[in-house]
């Protein structure tokens, strides 16, 4: 572990008790002493106090002074409409490469003079690269170093997070406001992955400590690690890069059709001029040859990631793969997502998937598992 990086928080989850393991070059948090079921259920009806603090936080400036040049320079890299974009708004997007393919997927917003990204860790010197490669002669790109990202989540966040910051009350999800919390400007953003009402902040990274302090004192909060965080978004149906999508699965087959607003579409004021076009929008119009799917096993038994999945119970041939799998605590049930052909992907159909060396049975669902709580 000496080898990792360590966000400002790292001393705090130590003092908690929480098993530290590597992720992304990072060491973090996995589970406190609390547990991941009772970390995620806590979450679910209370509030959840989450380091994403190895996170990239990036700004783009246009060097007109006009955020509309960097807007349009930034929509060369990815499908979403980022010059539709009101101020103070932020929508999820995602880098395509020449096959169609995610390179990440991350959140922009405007600020009104600048842009504000927040990329994946595991990504984010690639996504910074490549920023840089593309953008320089259009764009000032400034990788923020010194702030912390700390994301609250659950019916009770914003009850817990007003309390130091009573402007977050009137946020929407999506929006995003500058606002003073303890003594700290601090980039606040009505969003999250555990499909839960929520915010996540942007402060400088030595008052960090602080503001958890000060959240974790209060009696719905509790500290959550990545165990929870995944079987959250997991349930949520929610990609995990690296998992339900990278670069050789297109935003189509992932079903995020819907974020590539109208206008980058075929028949748009905009439509294409990003990289990986062609394809992407020939899937728009024509649909993908596979799909991700959320999948219900049979049983008791977890499906996780690398699991073969077959069309019938005497096939030889392998016709897809869970991506992401395990126990959903709120469903009380074992949940999956996957890619299967599209003529397989109709939600009711029956597949199977070899676990241990014998095909069990599993159902194509709808995803998500659990139902959206965000404050429209």
């Amino acid at each position: 572990m000496a080898d990792l990086k360590q966000t400002s928080l790292y001393q705090m989850h130590v003092d908690l008790g929480a098993k530290m393991v590597p992720f992304a070059g990072y060491a973090m948090p996995v589970q406190y002493p609390l547990g991941v079921m009772k970390e995620h259920l806590h979450c679910r009806a209370q509030a959840g106090l989450f380091d994403v603090s190895h996170m990239g936080q990036v700004v783009l400036r246009a060097k007109s002074g006009v955020l509309e040049d960097a807007a349009l320079a930034l929509e060369k890299l990815l499908p979403i409409s980022v010059a539709g974009l009101k101020e103070d708004r932020q929508r999820y997007g995602f880098f395509t490469n020449d096959n169609g393919g995610i390179e990440d997927d991350l959140m922009v917003a405007n600020r009104g003079d600048h842009l504000f990204l927040v990329v994946n860790a595991a990504c984010k010197d690639a996504d910074i690269a490549h920023l840089r490669a593309h953008l320089s002669d259009v764009c000032d790109i400034e990788v923020l170093q010194d702030r912390a990202l700390l994301a609250i989540q659950g019916p009770a966040s914003q009850a817990a997070l007003e309390r130091l910051a009573p402007a977050v009350a009137d946020m929407r999800f999506m929006d995003v406001i500058t606002v003073d919390i303890l003594g700290a400007e601090c980039f606040v953003s009505r969003s999250g992955y555990t499909g839960e009402d929520g915010y996540e902040i942007s402060i400088p990274s030595h008052n960090a400590p602080d503001l958890a302090q000060a959240l974790l004192a209060m009696d719905c909060v509790e500290p959550i690690g990545l165990g929870a965080r995944d079987s959250l978004r997991l349930e949520a149906g929610l990609c995990l890069y690296g998992n339900d999508i990278d670069a050789t699965t297109t935003p189509i087959e992932a079903g995020l059709s819907w974020g590539i607003q109208k206008i980058r579409r075929l028949g748009g004021l905009r439509a294409g001029g990003f990289i990986g076009a062609d394809v992407i929008l020939k899937q728009l119009d024509l649909g993908a040859s596979r799909k991700r799917v959320g999948l219900s096993p049979e049983g008791r038994a977890p499906m996780r990631a690398g699991t073969p999945l077959f069309a019938d119970m005497d096939s030889d041939q392998q016709i897809g793969t869970i991506t992401s799998g395990g126990f959903g605590p709120s469903v009380q049930a074992p949940v999956s997502m996957g890619y299967v052909p599209a003529e397989h992907s109709e939600i009711g159909t029956q597949i199977f998937a070899e676990l241990r060396g014998k095909r069990l049975p599993v159902k194509v669902v709808g995803l998500p598992f659990m139902p959206a709580n965000f404050k429209r």
